[in-house]
């Protein structure tokens, strides 16, 4: 994809809402947003505190990326669903971007109804009207990455976000990042060790960064999380909570897998 990787992706992204706008508009999706209020389930509580296994994670249904290409086109979200779920995942992250991802809102659904655990979508939001999608279509939480956003629009879509009664992952990778996050007043902070503008991964980045957050702040590692080591680790330094997708959906038994990550393998259920 290159080093443009978010100015192209963000450009579709706003091709893709102008199409979807005319198919159905944002007053409509703004009015079905509000229904799907009631049936939330709560994403951020279950990342508070560290679970029984002394982590939380949230385990990713992700058919593709930009930089590994094909990983598992023709998963059955519902399937995987289940087996994290079983697995002791404490949440489900759907890809919902189609092009660079092949994920779909109804891979999102489809996980949902098979699961009870809190669903987040990530995505490349970068309007309103896909705040509202989210929340018409079940999603749980949302991903808003503050280097795509400005400041007023972190702020804009995570009070928005609060009406909707939608939990936001706000996603980070610099220092920079971090402060317009923390001047949003943005509570979860996802620490990507990878640079999505060059690719490159380092687990050691959310192990720096962490110190840096407010006690308000509750930290999720992502990317580049494949073993057990790499858990332990960035728990020495105060994580407990990670976000795990291309090494989980890889797995022979992605549900042993899950659990041998939480550091339960060979136990009894």
């Amino acid at each position: 994809m290159g080093k443009d990787f978010l100015e192209v992706i963000v450009k579709h992204k706003k091709e893709e809402i102008a199409e979807a706008k005319k198919l159905i508009p944002e007053s409509q999706l703004c009015k079905d947003a509000f229904t799907s209020i009631i049936k939330r389930r709560p994403f951020i509580k279950k990342l508070e505190k560290p679970g029984p296994s002394g982590v939380n994670i949230i385990a990713e249904i992700k058919r593709a990326s930009p930089s590994k290409g094909a990983i598992c086109p023709d998963l059955n979200p519902a399937a995987y669903a289940l087996e994290y779920e079983k697995g002791g995942a404490a949440a489900i992250s759907v890809l919902t971007d189609q092009p660079y991802f092949k994920g779909s809102l109804d891979d999102l659904k489809k996980a949902r109804n098979a699961s009870t655990l809190p669903v987040l979508r990530k995505d490349f939001l970068i309007s309103s009207y896909q705040i509202y999608e989210s929340s018409a279509i079940g999603a749980d939480a949302v991903l808003l990455i503050a280097r795509i956003l400005s400041q007023e629009q972190l702020r804009d879509y995570l009070k928005l976000c609060n009406e909707l009664k939608l939990d936001a992952l706000v996603e980070i990778h610099s220092e920079k990042d971090l402060e317009a996050a923390t001047r949003a007043k943005a509570r979860l902070i996802g620490i990507n060790n990878r640079n999505l503008s060059s690719f490159e991964t380092n687990i050691d980045t959310a192990i720096k960064l962490v110190s840096l957050l407010e006690s308000y702040q509750i930290a999720v590692a992502a990317s580049g999380i494949q073993y057990r080591d790499d858990i332990v680790k960035s728990q020495q330094a105060g994580i407990w909570n990670f976000l795990i997708g291309e090494s989980l959906v890889r797995a022979e038994n992605c549900q042993a897998f899950l659990r041998s990550l939480m550091g339960l393998d060979g136990l009894d259920e």
